[in-house]
């Protein structure tokens, strides 16, 4: 019996490795083991630990990595300290990570100075923040690559990566995405007690490189949806450097406005429904990047963060300037539905993580890894 071990920091990441931890629970030659910490543990982004229980996982390990301060290099110290205790404990075979969070990067330390495989989901992908640093920090320090596609796999190969190391799955959330069983539109509202008839999704993160231009950014960014006089869904940040300010101003300007529904966290498939319903979704979130496409709505990419990540044409890309923004959301809304987008998956990942799991190969790999010369 094998014995992974899943590290998730937030409902984003949770999102897109449930339906592989839930295929390796059915197997009996895996012993499943959860690492809960970062946003999860946190009531004011939802304490969205419930979601993840509500699962009924056979093993659930919960640690609070946040810390007074909040900075992102604490973080990082506080959950490899926590996790280090806790593979000491079960001496997992591999620790399997997603994506470019600092929780990530905790993972994949420990993991590589453990001697212990380090699977990464989601390496090889760009964008405009220090997340992609995190992100390509974590595939030299992983010995195994789940990525999304084929661009993600010549980003891995260039960056010395051996291809023997890298399966591509696409994006595991994609396998939600097509599930039969998200919830009616009409549970969703009820729930988030949501009384829009037609609405779109805000979805706002800070990017830590530019916090010093975040008042501003996201000034103009609110002054534009209150003119707008549209309907929007607004969900909270994610953690980072920035997100009080931001939650701040929700509260302030928002929360009491008749055309704004803010919610501080909301189910992965519960959002997935919300998008599948909604005119556009307006942000920086990834989620304008792959789910939205994925569901043929438009979607409008604010700024930096998410540089480069999709060469998706009928994505609208703009900065913070209002008669952008304004245009942007006048064009969405009469352009109802965009071509479907299969740039991240099919909706068959959990398979074909499972049968890569299932080799010899990956159990082979050689946990010194070696730089591959192009």
């Amino acid at each position: 019996m094998k014995k992974v071990l899943f590290l998730t920091g937030t409902r984003a990441d949770f999102g897109k490795i449930k339906s592989l931890i839930q295929i390796l629970e059915k197997e009996s030659i895996f012993e499943v083991f959860l690492f809960v910490t970062g946003m999860h543990l946190q009531y004011e982004y939802g304490l969205t630990l419930l979601e993840i229980e509500r699962c009924n996982f056979s093993n659930i390990h919960t640690f609070q990595n946040q810390t007074k301060e909040t900075t992102m290099d604490l973080t990082l110290a506080k959950t490899i300290e926590g996790l280090s205790q806790y593979v000491n404990q079960i001496s997992p075979d591999l620790i399997a990570v997603h994506g470019d969070r600092v929780e990530t990067l905790a993972g994949a330390i420990v993991g590589s100075l453990n001697n212990i495989l380090v699977a990464h989901i989601e390496g090889g992908e760009i964008s405009g923040t220090i997340d992609e640093l995190l992100r390509h920090s974590v595939s030299k320090l992983s010995h195994i690559h789940f990525v999304a596609n084929q661009e993600a796999e010549r980003r891995l190969l260039q960056m010395g990566e051996i291809k023997e190391s890298i399966f591509e799955i696409g994006s595991p959330d994609i396998d939600i995405m097509t599930s039969e069983k998200l919830p009616g539109i009409d549970t969703v509202k009820d729930y988030y007690e949501i009384n829009f008839t037609e609405y779109a999704i805000f979805l706002y993160h800070p990017v830590t490189t530019e916090v010093h231009q975040l008042e501003n950014q996201l000034d103009i960014l609110i002054d534009s949806l209150l003119e707008s006089a549209n309907n929007f869904v607004v969900i909270y940040p994610n953690n980072d450097l920035g997100s009080s300010k931001i939650i701040s101003k929700y509260n302030r300007i928002l929360i009491a406005n008749s055309h704004f529904r803010v919610i501080p966290s909301i189910r992965f498939e519960y959002f997935l429904s919300l998008l599948k319903n909604c005119e556009f979704i307006i942000g920086n979130s990834s989620a304008g990047i792959r789910e939205a496409p994925f569901y043929n709505i438009p979607a409008i990419n604010l700024g930096s963060r998410q540089n480069n990540r999709s060469k998706n044409s009928e994505i609208i890309n703009i900065d913070y300037n209002k008669k952008e923004i304004l245009n942007a959301i006048s064009s969405a809304r009469k352009n109802k539905e965009v071509d479907a987008s299969i740039e991240f998956g099919k909706g068959n990942s959990a398979e074909l993580f499972l049968e890569a799991l299932k080799s010899e190969k990956i159990w082979n790999l050689n946990h010194q890894k070696q730089f591959k010369e192009i």
